[in-house]
C-alpha cells in the first residue's frame, strides 16, 4: 500500500464526501475515486459503501481508517523527529486546547524541565476539538484532551482530573447571576443559542447557535449577548469581567487527559506523562 492511497483514504473516510476530500487533499475528485477503486482492488475487501446519496464506512474500511491515521501520525512524527535530530534540537510538541489552564501548563513543564534526562517541550496551542488531530497527524507528540469532547480511540492515554461543567453569560444576563442551574434552564434560552464546535471530522451539528473555532471568538459572541455555551470549566479560568460563568449541576463530568500515540517509544514522552500523573 502506498502513502499517498492511505493519505487518499483517510481524507474521504474522514470527510465521507469524495468532493470535500478531493478539495481537502488539492486533487480533482475523478483521480481519487480512481485511487480508492485502485486501493480496495488491490486489498480484496470494500472500504466504503457507495449510494447516490452517501459515502459510508464498511467494517473493513473503518478497521483501516483507525491503523491508517496510526500509520500517517507514526510517519510524520518520524519525519519531524528526523530533522530535530539533524539540527540538534531534540524536543517534545505538546498540543494543548487554546484556553487550557496556564498555571497548568507552567507547572508541568517546569516539572518535567526538573527531571533527569528531559528534553525541551513545545507548548502548541490549537482550536477546541483539533488538538486530537494535531496528535493523529503527527504534528504534536502528546496532547491534552477533555473526554467525553474529544476521543482517546488509538491513543493511550491517563487520567489526570475530573471537573464540572459551567454555562457562560454576559456578566449582566439574569442566568448569569444563578448560582447553578440545569442543562435544560440554558438549551431552552431564545435570545442565547448554544454556540456551535466543530467536531471531531471538522463538520458543524445544524442548530441556531453561531459556529465558532476558538474561545476568543466564543466570548465575544457571548459579551455580545449572541450566544452561550457549556464547557469544561477549567476554559473560564481567567474570564472576562464582562462575562459570568455557572456551574450546570447536570451536565456531565469532563475528564482531562494526557493522550499519546499508542505506537511511541519516547522514554523522554513517557517521563513527562509520569510527570503530568504526579501533578
Amino acid at each position: 500500500m502506498e502513502t499517498r492511497e492511505l493519505r487518499y483514504f483517510v481524507a474521504v473516510a474522514e470527510e465521507l464526501h469524495f468532493g470535500r476530500a478531493a478539495e481537502r487533499l488539492g486533487i480533482a475528485q475523478p483521480p481519487l475515486s480512481r485511487a480508492i477503486t485502485q486501493l480496495e482492488r488491490r486489498l480484496g475487501v470494500a472500504l466504503l459503501e457507495r449510494t447516490s446519496r452517501k459515502v459510508s464506512l464498511t467494517e473493513a474500511g473503518s478497521v483501516l481508517l483507525t491503523q491508517g491515521r496510526a500509520a500517517l501520525g507514526a510517519m510524520a512524527a518520524a519525519e519531524r523527529r528526523a530533522r530535530q535530530a539533524a539540527t540538534g534540537r531534540v524536543g517534545l510538541v505538546l498540543a494543548a486546547p487554546a484556553g487550557a489552564s496556564d498555571d497548568l501548563l507552567k507547572r508541568l513543564v517546569d516539572a518535567y524541565g526538573a527531571e533527569p534526562g528531559s528534553v525541551a517541550v513545545e507548548v502548541v496551542p490549537g482550536e477546541v476539538h483539533q488538538t486530537r488531530r494535531m496528535l493523529q497527524e503527527g504534528r504534536a507528540d502528546v496532547a491534552l484532551l477533555h473526554l467525553p469532547l474529544d476521543s482517546v480511540s488509538g491513543f493511550e492515554s491517563e487520567n489526570l482530573w475530573t471537573e464540572g461543567q459551567v454555562a457562560v453569560f454576559p456578566a449582566a444576563h439574569p442566568l448569569g447571576q444563578q448560582y447553578a442551574l440545569r442543562h435544560s434552564d440554558v438549551a431552552a434560552l431564545p435570545d442565547l443559542p448554544l454556540a456551535r464546535w466543530p467536531g471531531p471530522d471538522g463538520r458543524y451539528a445544524d442548530g441556531p447557535g453561531p459556529e465558532v473555532r476558538d474561545l476568543t471568538q466564543l466570548f465575544e459572541l457571548i459579551a455580545a449577548g449572541r450566544a452561550t455555551v457549556v464547557g469544561p470549566e477549567s476554559f473560564t479560568e481567567n474570564l472576562r469581567e464582562d462575562l459570568s460563568a455557572v456551574p450546570v449541576l447536570d451536565a456531565e463530568a469532563v475528564t482531562v487527559v494526557i493522550a499519546w500515540p499508542a505506537h511511541s517509544r519516547s522514554e523522554a514522552l513517557a517521563r513527562l506523562v509520569r510527570v503530568a500523573a504526579r501533578l
